[in-house]
């Protein structure tokens, strides 16, 4: 093995067994390289079967079903959307589309995940112009969704769950992205299992998806001419990707098992180090464990982690930066205390790619317990 061998954060893991390529092949097989077909069809019925909902609607990345999560709720001008700060933009960027209104919500320490105290201080200071709530799962933990959505059905806002980076995580025995009115998951190339670039919104309401699937393909009037009465998009997954994706879900359980081993790896043997601390694991809740996840309050700080590994080819990276830090969203209001600050000042996104070895491992564990005994 070459000692500079470039190891990455998370990048796509195809299956030993060649299953996308089967999907794939049958595609150009039968010619059907267009939007939608048969694999679009069999992966949504497969995922909704997997996570235990009843309707699935595939899309062309894990951005356009929030979208259509919140136009589905209804969400638009005028309307509140109280969302975590501590997550990555594509959660936040749908509201403005819809010309709503986000609401940042902090974290806590217990789950890295939306506060309920802070939800429940946003909603007695918006009331009813809060429409919905959108929940993130960070980095496969899941949020505290019981108290979540008992705060959410006493105020009678529609609860989202962005799941797009907790694909297979479970909370009290259920699959995240099933706990409120709507999921979504997202199979972008870093995710637990990718399609190259796709998403999925999945519900119990047949209606809502039908209509979903309707606005996404350019919302077509059933109509000899081409007719459109409301206005469309074009966000329908197309059936090669899709049958990337059927073969991925067949190999999903075996990424959730690789990324646990990796994270208990590194809390083996790192988690001894002065000052260091990795991502809350509560018993209510089994992560994906997508990305280790580990904060430093030494001597020894994130920079230098990210940059000792930097100089040895491997990839890592900080926490994602709070929404109501960045400068586009700065005019926004923001809810609670400095806890998802202090993750991004201190955390760091160790590599957590389910193609690594122990040899990988044991290379990135040695470079940064190296940093302790300068």
């Amino acid at each position: 093995m070459a000692y500079n061998k470039k190891i990455w954060l998370a990048s796509p893991h195809m299956s030993d067994e060649g299953y996308e390529m089967q999907y794939v092949q049958e595609a150009f097989d039968t010619n059907w390289v267009a939007p939608l077909g048969p694999n679009v069809t069999e992966f949504e019925k497969e995922l909704a079967n997997k996570v235990g909902s009843k309707h699935a609607a595939a899309m062309t990345s894990g951005t356009a079903a929030i979208h259509m999560a919140l136009k589905a709720a209804g969400v638009g001008e005028g309307d509140i959307v109280l969302c975590p700060t501590l997550t990555f933009s594509a959660t936040a960027n749908p509201i403005i589309y819809q010309n709503a209104t986000p609401v940042f919500i902090d974290s806590d320490y217990e789950t890295w995940n939306m506060d309920p105290k802070a939800l429940e201080t946003a909603f007695k200071k918006y009331g009813e112009k809060v429409k919905a709530v959108l929940v993130v799962h960070l980095y496969g933990l899941s949020a505290d969704m019981d108290e979540i959505i008992e705060i959410c059905s006493k105020y009678g806002a529609i609860v989202i769950e962005d799941a797009a980076e907790s694909l297979g995580t479970t909370y009290k025995g259920k699959y995240t992205g099933t706990l409120g009115d709507y999921g979504i998951f997202s199979f972008n190339g870093n995710k637990i299992i990718t399609t190259s670039g796709g998403g999925m919104l999945v519900s119990n309401n047949e209606e809502r998806i039908s209509k979903v699937r309707f606005w996404s393909t350019q919302s077509r009037d059933v109509a000899r001419h081409y007719q459109h009465s409301e206005l469309g998009f074009n966000y329908r997954m197309s059936n090669v990707v899709a049958g990337i994706g059927r073969g991925q879900l067949k190999v999903l359980d075996q990424r959730v098992a690789k990324k646990k081993y990796i994270f208990e790896f590194y809390k083996k043997e790192l988690g001894a180090l002065n000052g260091v601390e990795f991502m809350p694991i509560n018993d209510w809740n089994e992560p994906n464990y997508w990305l280790s996840v580990m904060t430093l309050k030494g001597k020894v700080r994130h920079l230098d982690v990210m940059e000792a590994l930097e100089k040895e080819n491997i990839e890592s990276r900080p926490v994602w930066k709070p929404m109501h830090m960045q400068p586009f969203f700065a005019e926004y209001d923001y809810i609670g205390g400095g806890v998802s600050e202090k993750l991004f000042e201190n955390g760091v996104c160790l590599p957590s790619d389910t193609k690594m070895s122990d040899e990988d491992l044991e290379r990135i564990c040695g470079i940064i317990k190296g940093l302790w005994t300068k």
